[in-house]
């Protein structure tokens, strides 16, 4: 009787051994497909429309642009190493002021914030932003009393949205915060949705053409509105430095780096005696873009109200992450190289 049960517990054992061998068999190795399938996953669906750069849900925001006072005595600025887009152009007197467009990040404060001319105005509204000055020219005023851009005017709001910071003199110490921002459009009635028409983007491995150029200078008038831009390959960006010092963030003292510097050849028409100029923004025309270390001859194109470059009848893909325009009367007698 023993024995009878001894077998039966045997054969019990090695009925349970054949069933886990059998398990350990039947159990699958893990698949490299599937392991790469889980990564291209993981990688996210969109990119914010002024950058390329990846994010993992849809940007929606709308676009914010701020006129940025680039007199030396405004200098470092602040919130410039935020922009997704610069625009720099030639005001009265051989100065140039920028204007900043945010929409994929936001500095917690910007400025000096300075005056409107009727080209900036235009360039804001080809990406739908909201308009950020304090004060205007008498042809700006009338174009913003028109309601052709949902604006906010430092003159009504000096203050208040408006600071005066207590470092600089005015017209240079006039600033404004996100959070400002944000409470302006909103007394305003402005919509902070509705995120720009996105540029084109080339992806990661792309070859980018052109020759190799690692430096450009522009030169605006004097040397205090000189600019020069130095391609780092370790970085892979651009350094921007203007009236020989380096374009940092004056809070964090974080520096402007950039990753396509597009200059553009557009008519620029002196309209009064005090100098003011109407800037030709529609015709298109010769233009210079740098990547990567590289320098490629391309045209401009205004798409939509957006400067955007061409070449060989198709918009040029940009390289993803920040872009700055300089918009210049005459390439050949402004541009050198080293």
């Amino acid at each position: 009787m023993f024995r009878q049960h001894w077998k039966v517990i045997t054969i019990i054992v090695l009925l349970f051994l054949l069933v886990g061998c059998s398990k350990e068999k039947a159990e699958p190795k893990p698949d490299l497909d599937d392991n790469v399938a889980e990564e291209v996953e993981r990688k996210p669906m969109y990119s914010y429309p002024l950058t390329g750069e990846p994010t993992e849900i849809q940007s929606t925001n709308r676009a914010v642009s701020v006129m940025i006072n680039n007199h030396p005595a405004a200098r470092p600025q602040s919130g410039l190493n935020k922009a997704d887009l610069v625009f720099e152009v030639l005001a009265e007197g051989g100065i140039t002021r920028l204007l900043a467009v945010f929409q994929s990040e936001m500095p917690e404060k910007v400025g000096p914030v300075r005056s409107a001319r009727p080209y900036y105005i235009e360039l804001a509204k080809g990406l739908d932003a909201i308009y950020i000055f304090h004060g205007w020219s008498p042809d700006a005023q009338k174009l913003i009393q028109s309601g052709y851009v949902d604006d906010l005017n430092g003159l009504y709001y000096d203050g208040t949205l408006f600071n005066r910071a207590s470092f600089r003199k005015a017209p240079h110490n006039s600033y404004i915060t996100h959070e400002n921002i944000i409470k302006g459009a909103e007394q305003n009635g402005y919509t902070l949705e509705g995120a720009p028409t996105s540029y084109k983007f080339l992806s990661e491995n792309d070859e980018i053409d052109g020759t190799a150029q690692s430096n450009v200078t522009i030169s605006y008038s004097n040397k205090d509105f000189e600019v020069h831009y130095e391609y780092n390959p370790s970085l892979k960006k651009y350094l921007r430095f203007s009236g020989g010092e380096q374009t940092v963030d004056y809070e964090t003292n974080e520096p402007v780096l950039l990753n396509n510097i597009f200059i553009v050849q557009m008519d620029h028409t002196v309209i009064d005696d005090v100098g003011r100029r109407k800037v030709d923004l529609t015709s298109g025309g010769k233009a210079l873009l740098l990547q990567d270390g590289k320098l490629r001859e391309v045209i401009w194109e205004n798409v939509d109200g957006r400067i955007v470059p061409y070449l060989n009848g198709g918009e040029v893909r940009l390289v993803p992450g920040k872009t700055w325009i300089n918009i210049v009367p005459n390439i050949e007698k402004m541009v050198s190289y080293e």
